[in-house]
């Protein structure tokens, strides 16, 4: 069977690759500790389900206007003024189901075949598997361990030039954990002003922060006409299933967001949309709590990577992931890379992580081998796994 050639340039979420072959495993009667999936271990906080389950009760179950409920809208407009401390209104808003179909809209509205889209590597693989299906040119930005997984700002501006149209960031960030420093985003921001270049700004972990206040690229003078900020209710809110995201950019911008979103899926599901407006204003308690949790299970599993003969772990500021260092690992046991390593941790010691390379590509002159490990998962997992990860390479 024949199929159109452009999906030869679609890539996919390695994530749930994985995830399946954890399944198949467990089927067989293996038991396998999963570190490999980024979803919240939490349920949905009562509040928002009664929201979803009154809206049901009244009927909220008819169609909406492609690009969100007006109400759903304001609420996310004076949310993101209130947190950027910019000024938005339910015109600059696009709801969309789950904050990845932003991504995708995003750059299906901006990118021209040929034209170049910057993109951090290692990250979120949605990135560069969009950029090549429209026929753009994925331009890897190198994330450095040496400067805790940001960025060369030399480097950024070497690679620019006259055909980019974009370039993207996530903070913090998926796999490493990293975020993005004020001087990190005035740079960005400098580069974008004065090369007239589109930001889209990945915020979805933007309340799983340990340190410091969040800070925002559309915060910038100058950004806000130029940055497409995407968020969502999956990762602070437990609400992975839900399929419930937004984006925020210009006005005319939003209404081609809308105008693929209609084509696409016609509209966001109604009653979701009730969740999320008492998801941004009802009770926040639900969201420290986790964010209190994860902390707790970050300190545990970098101190427990630390431990391990040949991994070493910078702590992560935000986001539920560590992204270790195991070049010493794979180098002990004999292992060509990360990819080995990872199938040896999955079917020979029964831990599911996910290799370096499922999260783009090695960049040019990179020699160094890592590992994602999500602590989105109770402590108990987090000793049982650690304790046979160390097994495994201290053998």
């Amino acid at each position: 069977m024949e199929f159109a050639e452009r999906l030869k340039k679609l890539g996919s979420e390695n994530a749930f690759n994985v995830l399946g072959n954890v399944m198949e495993l467990r089927e067989q009667g293996r038991d396998i500790v999963s570190f490999c999936i980024g979803e919240p271990d939490f349920n949905t906080p009562e509040n928002i389900k009664k929201a979803a389950f009154d809206a049901l009760n009244k009927n909220m179950t008819h169609y909406g206007p492609c690009g969100g409920l007006p109400v759903f809208k304001r609420t996310i407009a004076d949310y993101i003024s209130r947190t950027r401390k910019v000024n938005v209104d339910e015109k600059n808003v696009c709801i969309s189901a789950g904050a990845k179909a932003i991504i995708y809209y995003t750059i299906h509205a901006l990118l021209n075949p040929g034209d170049e889209a910057i993109y951090p590597n290692p990250g979120y693989p949605t990135y560069e598997s969009v950029i090549n299906f429209v026929e753009g040119r994925a331009v890897p930005l190198p994330l450095l361990e040496s400067k805790e997984f940001s960025f060369d700002v030399n480097t950024l501006k070497k690679l620019v030039t006259k055909k980019t149209k974009l370039i993207i960031i996530n903070t913090p960030q998926n796999p490493t954990g990293g975020v993005l420093s004020k001087e990190d985003l005035n740079a960005i921001a400098d580069i974008a002003i004065s090369n007239n270049i589109f930001v889209l700004s990945d915020e979805i972990y933007s309340r799983i922060l340990y340190e410091d206040e969040f800070n925002s690229i559309i915060s910038i003078p100058g950004m806000a006409q130029r940055t497409i900020l995407v968020d969502g209710f999956s990762k602070a809110y437990a609400m992975t299933g839900w399929r419930l995201g937004f984006g925020i950019a210009n006005k005319e911008l939003t209404g081609e967001l809308a105008n693929l979103e209609n084509n696409c899926v016609a509209c966001t599901t109604t009653f979701n949309q009730f969740a999320g407006i008492e998801a941004l204003t009802g009770p926040q308690d639900s969201v420290d709590a986790m964010v209190r949790e994860y902390k707790d299970r970050r300190d545990l599993i970098v101190d427990l990577l630390n431990d391990i003969k040949g991994i070493s772990c910078l702590k992560p500021k935000g986001s539920f992931y560590v992204f270790p260092n195991v070049t010493k690992a794979c180098r002990n046991l004999g292992l060509k890379d990360s990819e080995e390593l990872q199938d040896y941790l999955l079917y020979d010691h029964g831990v599911a992580v996910l290799a370096r390379t499922s999260f783009g590509e090695k960049n040019k002159d990179e020699t160094e081998e890592y590992i994602r490990i999500s602590y989105a998962t109770s402590k108990e997992n987090i000793r049982e796994g650690l304790k046979r990860i160390k097994k495994a390479v201290e053998k």
